[in-house]
């Protein structure tokens, strides 16, 4: 299928890994031209060497900028001053119980996993209006709906995700600018690879058997049992980026192998 992509310019904020950089090789796939970003220039260009072995011809764009912080934003928006899709993929996250999450913590994570968000939206939003024509996607996550005991501010922010993509969402009636979220549930991204090769290797067990326990006793729920992949992720995605796309405004998506219940 062509995803109509290849006029295209999209900026995934945090793709040198997981699934942003996923996310990126998926679109560039597509023809987009695609701005990598990331914290330091070495990161970056090793992602963007990892993205031309799968796609020699990638129309790429390297930046190395912090935007987790108002600096690091400015500097980008210098450089990039408009873009057809916007991927705010930027997250942190990490187990920490409710009592001990300081409120420099708090803020943090707040300010990474939404301001950062925030703050590139209000940028290029006017401008794809202006143009009639953008896509704005939040990766949010399955914990935004399953608030996870060991990581509340991690699940606080992915629900303002939701929250933040749907009230933007309205302010696009009538054009042809989408804003929506997507939900991933458990992935194997490097930093999920590296927990569970460390608790096979501390338990002396199987990393198959690993992932089974995981999905017993963590994840019950999950329907598929097992992790997804971040291509699957970014399969998604990339269609929601797309032209084909343009009835899906102001939604929630969920690619996280049917954990979540609810049906709504």
């Amino acid at each position: 299928m062509d995803l109509q992509l290849s006029d295209k310019v999209a900026l995934i904020s945090g793709s040198t890994a997981g699934i942003g950089l996923a996310i990126a090789t998926t679109l560039a796939q597509e023809g987009a031209t695609v701005i990598v970003n990331g914290r330091t220039s070495e990161r970056v260009n090793h992602a963007c060497d990892r993205i031309r072995q799968s796609v020699p011809d990638a129309k790429l764009q390297g930046i190395a900028a912090d935007l987790g912080t108002l600096a690091g934003v400015e500097l980008l928006l210098q450089q990039v001053p408009f873009v057809n899709i916007l991927v705010n993929n930027l997250g942190i996250y990490g187990s920490k119980a409710f009592e001990d999450i300081s409120d420099e913590d708090w803020m943090n994570i707040w300010e990474i996993n939404v301001i950062s968000g925030v703050r590139l939206s209000r940028h290029y939003l006017p401008l794809m209006l202006k143009q009639n024509w953008g896509r704005i996607i939040f990766i949010s996550s399955e914990s935004a709906l399953n608030i996870p005991a060991e990581m509340i501010h991690y699940g606080v922010t992915k629900t303002a995700q939701i929250a933040l993509s749907r009230g933007l969402a309205e302010t696009t009636a009538g054009s042809h600018v989408t804003v929506n979220a997507v939900l991933p549930g458990p992935t194997r991204s490097e930093g999920v690879e590296i927990f569970i090769e460390g608790l096979a290797k501390d338990q002396n067990i199987p990393l198959a058997q690993v992932e089974q326990e995981f999905f017993t006793k963590t994840r019950p729920s999950s329907l598929i049992q097992r992790f997804a992949s971040t291509s699957e992720v970014a399969a998604l995605v990339a269609f929601v980026a797309s032209p084909l796309a343009s009835a899906i405004n102001g939604a929630a998506l969920r690619v996280e192998g049917g954990l979540v219940r609810s049906i709504i």
